[in-house]
């Protein structure tokens, strides 16, 4: 029988797109396997030209899409001006894992062999290249530019996701992960202890620009890095102990099994199901919620393994993140946060990187943020987090779109916080300067703990102990060891919960109620659905359960392109973008339909006045909508493309943006920027040792100097010390800074005090002496026997 949410949807399937848009029913779509918002060239802000100067010139990075669907798969790209374009559509059978692969980092020891053919497109589909070998065992590459297969890279056993950065390809297998360089695609290393997961991603991993997380199957004491998952200070312990036994699936063993974790007769960890469960199979028993960070540049050749014997190069953290098995990760765009999910669903987590060169049990991750969803399980799909890491957004498996509100520096988000359009400092100039630190450490010293008797203080930004909320024995010995508050050290910042602002359901907001208009599609306008967030749903069955219920979707932070699509007749101002504290969520269902939803925080309205400590909420609205699921009918856009395709644009672009900061000379094609001359002279064959001498020689003005310099002012007085004790002034508008020369008796010229004279008033003839000795002067430093001068600054 179907669940309600799949009634709702074949209802809106069946009888929404007639009553709008007048399309007949007997026109099929292709079924929808997975979608993915896709970082490339084409949107790759830190190296294509073209957004370098994104600020000026108003010009955004297109949303990159990708559609895995039964027979084949399609890539879109949406500009900024809302006109969905199709870049790649292909029809060969079901496509498990698809990447456009990024232009590879360079340098003049490492070029890429695959520079001419660049884009390329790694897919890992059903049938390989061989055709031998079992289903979805293999990883093609092809040229975008050409259209040929490039590279093939053959596994035994089935490939369940790629993933790529300028430096690596990744192929996760089960359990499993190999990497490849980006340059050659060789062998670079691989890993073989990952912990299983139940699914829908059966092993996963996060790749951010250099560091690679996985979830290790057991804990090793010696590299466990400081901190980690703190308990979840949710709910009270008698709380915890009533939601378990109204969770019905896992019954009353749950109940038991928080009850002893709580009273500590466990270790919490591995319960005993799955330590006899596993026992059986192998000796050691297979910890779940285990986390390895290694980095991608460091950790050598061959096989990556964690272990007593091991040293921990290339290990940046290693710690326990949950108690379940780990569903899902992602690091945010700079590769210092990574939220984490379990299988339950209930509380996803964030954490801070902070590493050490030495090795990772000196690394320490703070526990920052718990993210609560809810009771019920659900499985999480996808994690997405905004350009300024100020929201993060995570999606189930039902369809459901979470928005949370994070700082990047952890505490608690507030008006102050998430109400402006740039990110705020941790301390806000109030808490500055009002002393509360001073305060609350006297406070927490009376009670010995770390919980503040005064509610405020504790919650909000800066009540977290990362700001220096040190006992006075920390303090000193941070003072003797020349480490002013390292945030590495104890103590920990306090964990934050943080409840979803908004939960934008998908079925509810359908987009079929737009008009097809050929290849081309665009939002048409705003079709009023009521914000999701505000009516409550109707209980429903949990449609992961039913067969073909899930509900596949992915969402991405972008700049809105509503606006323009519903006025296309006015220019976009420079300024229209800034007007969104929060920019447009976009997702991407199941359905084809991409919606832009607006997302607007505002203080709490039942708050009784609005400060900066104001807690938050959000009203989130549908504005525009665009089809992009396929036909039958529908023809296909393969390659070879011609050389003015977007892709392929892009990848010159960003190739020849690495050819220069490598400092080696662009093959033939000029590209945007044409500065050959002055590459050429820098890197020319016969240019080694004379560039080292050309710039030692080089000097840089950074700034005009002042027009006096400060030691000019009258505030400055410069005496001369001599060793018999005599003083003599010299007044600070001498030209030269002179003292008494070897050969001269010192003679007294003023013998009252210095302090109280208007050196303007006087005059005073300056004594001939040597100048200062410079290093590098041929003068010896002997010949002035002591002579030192001293600058007192009195204001």
């Amino acid at each position: 029988e179907q669940s309600y949410m799949e009634s709702v949807v074949t209802f809106l399937q069946d009888v929404v797109p007639q009553a709008y848009s007048g399309t007949p029913p007997a026109e099929e779509k292709e079924k929808i396997i997975w979608v993915r918002f896709e970082n490339a060239d084409l949107n790759d802000t830190s190296r294509n030209m073209e957004f370098l100067e994104i600020h000026s010139t108003g010009n955004e990075p297109p949303l990159l899409l990708m559609i895995g669907y039964s027979d084949g798969m399609q890539v879109w790209s949406i500009p900024i001006s809302g006109e969905a374009q199709e870049l790649f559509s292909i029809r060969h059978g079901p496509v498990r894992a698809a990447r456009i692969l990024p232009a590879p980092q360079i340098s003049a020891q490492k070029c890429d062999n695959f520079s001419e053919k660049r884009p390329l497109l790694g897919v890992c589909k059903s049938i390989g290249s061989s055709g031998t070998s079992p289903p979805y065992c293999c990883v093609d590459l092809y040229s975008l530019r050409t259209g040929e297969m490039v590279k093939s890279i053959q596994f035994k056993t089935p490939i369940y996701d790629l993933h790529c950065n300028k430096r690596i390809l990744v192929v996760v297998l089960q359990e499993k992960i190999a990497a490849f360089d980006s340059c050659t695609f060789t062998k670079k290393f691989f890993v073989t202890s990952c912990y299983p997961c139940p699914g829908p991603n059966m092993n996963p991993i996060a790749l951010g620009s250099r560091w690679l997380a996985y979830a290790e199957n057991k804990l090793i004491r010696c590299h466990q890095s400081r901190g980690g998952a703190c308990g979840d200070n949710i709910q009270s312990y008698t709380a915890t102990v009533i939601s378990a036994a109204k969770t019905i699936k896992t019954g009353l063993t749950m109940v038991g099994k928080v009850v002893t974790q709580l009273t500590g007769t466990l270790p919490s960890g591995a319960t005993e199901e799955e330590i006899l469960a596993h026992s059986n199979i192998r000796r050691s028993p297979l910890v779940p919620g285990i986390i390895t960070i290694i980095d991608t540049e460091t950790v050598g050749e061959g096989q990556v393994l964690v272990s007593e014997d091991s040293d921990s190069d290339g290990i940046v953290a290693h710690f326990p993140a949950h108690e379940k098995p780990i569903c899902c990760m992602a690091f945010n765009p700079s590769g210092m946060l990574l939220v984490t999910t379990d299988t339950l669903g209930h509380d996803f987590h964030v954490f801070q990187i902070l590493t050490h060169p030495w090795s990772s049990s000196q690394s320490a991750v703070h526990h920052l943020y718990t993210l609560h969803r809810g009771e019920t399980e659900a499985k999480v799909q996808d994690i997405s987090f905004s350009h300024d890491c100020r929201w993060v957004v995570v999606s189930t498996l039902r369809g459901t779109s979470h928005v949370f509100p994070i700082n990047p520096y952890g505490g608690q988000p507030c008006v102050r916080t998430h109400m402006s359009p740039r990110v705020v400092n941790r301390m806000s100039r109030f808490q500055k300067s009002a002393g509360l630190e001073e305060i609350e450490q006297e406070l927490t010293s009376k009670q010995g703990g770390r919980c503040s008797p005064v509610p405020g203080l504790s919650s909000s930004p800066s009540g977290s102990p990362l700001h220096g909320k040190l006992n006075s024995q920390d303090t000193y010995n941070n003072f003797t060891n020349n480490n002013p508050g390292n945030p590495r050290l104890l103590p920990l910042p306090s964990l934050t919960v943080v409840l979803p602002l908004a939960q934008i359901k998908q079925p509810m907001t359908l987009g079929t109620i737009t008009k097809r208009t050929g290849p081309y599609l665009f939002g048409a306008g705003c079709f009023s659905i009521k914000a999701p967030c505000k009516s409550k749903p109707a209980p429903q069955i949990s449609p992961s359960k039913s067969v073909g219920g899930e509900f596949c979707v992915a969402a991405v932070f972008g700049s809105s392109r509503s606006w323009f699509a519903n006025n296309p007749g006015l220019k976009r101002e420079k300024d229209q973008s800034k007007q969104f504290v929060v920019e447009s969520l976009y997702i991407i269902s199941c359905y084809g339909s991409l919606v832009e939803h607006v997302l607007e925080p505002r203080p709490l309205s039942t708050a009784p006045k609005i400060s900066d400590d104001t807690p938050l909420e959000m009203v989130t609205c549908p504005r525009a909508s665009w089809t992009l699921v396929r036909t039958p009918q529908w023809n296909e856009l393969q390659p070879p493309f011609n050389a003015n395709h977007p892709l392929l644009l892009a990848a010159d672009a960003v190739q020849y943006y690495q050819y220069l900061l490598a400092g080696l000379v662009p093959p033939g094609s000029p590209g945007p920027i044409t500065r050959h001359e002055s590459y050429d002279s820098l890197a020319s064959d016969h240019s080694g040792q004379e560039d080292e001498e050309w710039l030692s020689q080089v000097e840089i003005v950074t700034h005009t100097g002042p027009h006096r310099r400060l030691w000019m002012g009258p505030q400055f007085q410069f005496k001369t010390i001599h060793p018999s004790g005599q003083t003599t002034v010299i007044s600070s508008s001498s030209s030269v800074l002179q003292s008494h020369g070897p050969s001269d008796t010192p003679q007294p010229l003023l013998d009252f005090d210095t302090d109280d004279l208007d050196l303007n008033s006087l005059r005073i003839q300056p004594v001939r002496s040597e100048p200062v000795s410079m290093p590098g002067s041929s003068r010896p430093v002997s010949d002035r026997r002591g002579v030192s001068t001293v600058i007192d600054a009195t204001s």
